[in-house]
């Protein structure tokens, strides 16, 4: 998001310290809070301008007020903002009133007052909510919400469903706001990765509804907002992105002393924005279009016995089945629906068993450790390409945290990528992991080898390629604006990326606050990302402290004659280790990041946090989650996990 043009009023309208209060109240406001404060000083402005009332005269019935739409969203990387921003500039556009809010802005006491509310929300990894959500459904699924009588509410989640929690968040809100005594405005929406599938005709039926019941009783007065939302600088987005080119492709990972390389492939990828007029901040994330690699694609088509240039008609469109499955579908990902519809197909009984409601671990384990090709094969079924192209969902975007900042490296944009390559019966992959990026991989998808769609895609790419990519800013995830503020970043494999970007802008903007980076992997000698920039940024004072926690690089014993590794140690036991310090640091007014593996690394970081501001606080359980939940309220506890 840009800078705001600095405040400036005329000198016959506003002194200058009223100028300066102005400019105050409006810097940290975000949009539905600008919209709210120009309308009430406008309204404050009509009360001064009406002419005064007549002697005698007859007083005019009181004109109600126009009931209000509120749309709270939740969201952890930006798809529950943009649908729920989209719903309300189509009820404004209605001429109906509307208040668009982030899950952590929006005042709990105010549920007991409304009439009109829709949800917005999205579930993550094991049904878990967004960071900005988690207090706000704590209230809701807790004793103190309120009785809601009056309430008429819709409920949109957004999930993946290769996860068994599919929209978890959003049903359990659906469920405990109908437990409270409100009313299902529209019935509840579910949308897997292909949102719009479910979001489209969703949004339709809330907007239907808002115009039938926020019909207002008067004439909306015209609301003019303190200062004009800034213009769009691009004109490529997520859904016309800009093609830009690779300039670097280059293993980070490397070789032990016996020569061997890193089980992890980690990329070092460079892209220019130059002429995309894309601007981006550091904690904001590169969306990239992949394609799916081009020998998964021939395995399937061998598989099911198609041929890749049948054309197939879909929702108005007619493409070559390769297209299709190239460019348009997911195949490295399961979903649920997909599932239900094969097995319908192959009449298997090994498969019906597996997805059973009495084998509760059958689906978990289909979704995590099964690809496509591997249903395929295993349970056979004719599919037709028009069928098959119709149930497979469509390919998604991959988010990456941005590794840089513009301010270093200018119209650039750096990732920090693993590359997803296994082989399904444990033995090596393939020969893709060249230092250059590019080359061929010699085993196929018939030997058991198995990629990640967009790690893949870049992996293959080589230098001078376009490829295609988009901003999405994360707002939630920023470094403090006041550079005089310490920084604690957590951030162990991939999860360092949006740090060497922090450090970047800390670095060139001069900020004189203290930088301080946990980081983890396997080892020490092949995976220590970004090594030689760590050192370099220590000595000339960009970054004040290191703890580093290499969890196969600890002391061996032998049992039973079979060697075994003790001790692992993990960033969050680096955390607990340095506790006194940490929490030192937080009592300073230190900034926390947390960037990573979601499932269990972010899990187990909190706990840490949870326990060391316990310890050298002073305080119970319950007084440590107060007081970490009170960092995230005030955005000094952020974190970016997937």
């Amino acid at each position: 998001m840009s800078a705001s043009p600095a405040f400036s009023a005329p000198p016959s309208l506003l002194t200058q310290a009223q100028s300066a209060l102005v400019e105050q109240l409006t810097t940290d406001l975000d949009g539905a809070g600008l919209w709210w404060l120009s309308g009430y000083a406008a309204g404050l402005a009509r009360a001064q301008t009406l002419p005064a009332a007549r002697p005698m005269a007859v007083p005019a019935p009181e004109a109600q007020p126009a009931a209000t739409l509120t749309i709270v969203y939740g969201s952890q990387t930006g798809n529950a903002k943009r649908v729920a921003e989209s719903l309300g500039q189509q009820v404004e556009a209605a001429g109906l009133q509307v208040r668009v809010l982030r899950a952590d802005a929006y005042p709990t006491r105010d549920l007991k007052q409304e009439r009109y509310l829709a949800v917005v929300i999205s579930t993550q990894g094991d049904g878990d909510p967004p960071d900005d959500a988690r207090g706000f459904v704590e209230f809701i699924t807790g004793k103190r919400a309120p009785a809601l009588t009056d309430l008429h509410f819709a409920v949109l989640g957004l999930g993946d469903s290769s996860y068994p929690q599919f929209c978890a968040v959003g049903q359990v809100l659906d469920e405990r706001l109908a437990a409270l005594g409100g009313k299902r405005w529209i019935a509840r929406g579910d949308a897997d990765l292909d949102i719009e599938t479910v979001a489209t005709p969703w949004l339709a039926n809330a907007l239907a509804a808002a115009k039938e019941s926020l019909k207002p009783q008067t004439p909306l007065a015209t609301v003019t907002p303190l200062r004009p939302l800034a213009a769009a600088t691009s004109a490529y987005t997520r859904d016309n992105p800009f093609h830009a080119e690779l300039l670097a492709n280059q293993r980070i990972t490397g070789r032990d002393r016996a020569g061997a390389p890193s089980a992890k492939d980690i990329r070092h990828i460079e892209l220019s924005l130059e002429g995309s007029g894309l601007h981006y901040q550091p904690g904001d994330a590169l969306g990239v279009w992949p394609i799916n690699p081009p020998r998964l694609v021939d395995a399937l088509l061998a598989t099911l016995a198609l041929e890749g240039t049948q054309p197939v008609d879909h929702g108005g469109q007619t493409l070559p089945l390769r297209e299709w499955l190239s460019n348009r579908r997911e195949l490295t990902r399961l979903s649920r629906p997909f599932l239900v519809a094969h097995a319908a197909l192959a009449k298997d009984e090994a498969l019906d068993r597996q997805l059973s409601a009495d084998n509760p671990t059958g689906l978990t384990e289909l979704l995590a450790n099964h690809q496509l090709i591997d249903l395929l094969r295993a349970h056979p079924a004719a599919w037709t390409a028009e069928a098959l192209v119709a149930a497979l969902r469509p390919l998604v975007p991959r988010l990456y945290s941005i590794a840089s900042s513009p301010k270093a490296v200018g119209d650039e944009a750096h990732l920090t990528v693993a590359h997803i390559e296994y082989r399904v019966d444990g033995g090596p992959a393939g020969t893709i992991g060249d230092a250059q990026g590019g080359g061929d991989v010699e085993a196929s998808v018939d030997d058991g080898l198995r990629w990640g769609t967009a790690s893949n895609f870049l992996a293959r790419a080589l230098e001078g390629e376009r490829l295609p990519v988009f901003i999405e800013h994360n707002e939630r995830f920023r470094l403090p604006a006041d550079g005089h503020r310490d920084v604690i970043m957590i951030g162990p494999g991939t999860g360092v990326a949006p740090f060497r970007g922090f450090v970047q802008e800390r670095a060139a903007a001069g900020a004189s606050g203290r930088n301080w980076l946990f980081f983890g992997n396997p080892h020490a000698r092949t995976d220590f990302l970004y090594q030689t920039e760590w050192q370099e940024a220590l000595k000339r004072g960009q970054l004040h402290r290191l703890d580093l926690a290499f969890s196969r690089d600890q002391v061996t014993s032998l049992d039973d004659a079979a060697r075994t590794t003790t001790g692992k140690t993990y960033v969050q036991d680096r955390l607990r280790e340095r506790g006194a310090e940490v929490h030192a640091w937080l009592e300073g007014g230190a900034h926390v990041y947390v960037c990573g593996d979601a499932t269990r690394m972010a899990k187990d970081v909190h706990a840490a946090l949870l326990a060391l501001i316990a310890e050298h606080g002073n305080r119970s359980a319950e007084e440590a989650a107060d007081y970490l939940n009170a960092l995230q309220a005030q955005g000094r506890y952020a974190r970016d996990v997937y």
